[in-house]
């Protein structure tokens, strides 16, 4: 048995593993946008976009950076370019007419859908995978206390 600084081999192909299975899954995502004919990062904003949970309705530029953990003015080139595609739209926010505040078209709505469907099912998959590696990192390891 290891100590909480001590790791074994079992660890370490655990950890191996899981940092596998991560990359696994943001290959599949980088690879499953572009099939849609979007970027990788125009999903993730429109993601960001329709799961927003903020208190306003729709997110504004700076809430997305933030989100996206983008720049602010790589937030704005990131939104022109997904807003000339046809999948975003803006509107001046009418509380703070200095903000832009975003939500999808119809056709980023129907792009989103059919990416997080597949998405849905790759991460069911993944959280399979997930559950074998923290059972191989044993009681303790998977962020509960141990029996």
């Amino acid at each position: 048995m290891t100590s909480d600084r001590e790791l074994s081999i079992t660890d370490y192909q655990a950890l191996a593993r899981f940092r596998h299975a991560l990359r696994v899954f943001q290959r599949f995502s980088e690879d499953a946008a572009r099939a849609a004919g979007v970027t990788p990062a125009q999903h993730q904003l429109l993601l960001a976009i329709r799961g927003w949970d903020g208190p306003e309705d729709h997110p504004s530029i700076s809430d997305l950076a933030e989100r996206l953990q983008l720049k602010h003015h790589s937030a704005v080139e990131l939104v022109q370019r997904a807003t000339a595609a046809g999948m975003v739209a803006s509107h001046g926010d009418p509380v703070d007419g200095r903000r832009q505040l975003l939500e999808l078209t119809t056709h980023g709505r129907d792009t989103l859908t059919s990416l997080s469907l597949l998405h849905r099912d790759e991460l069911r998959r993944f959280r399979s995978e997930m559950n074998d590696v923290l059972h191989e990192l044993g009681p303790g390891n998977d962020g509960r206390p141990a029996p």
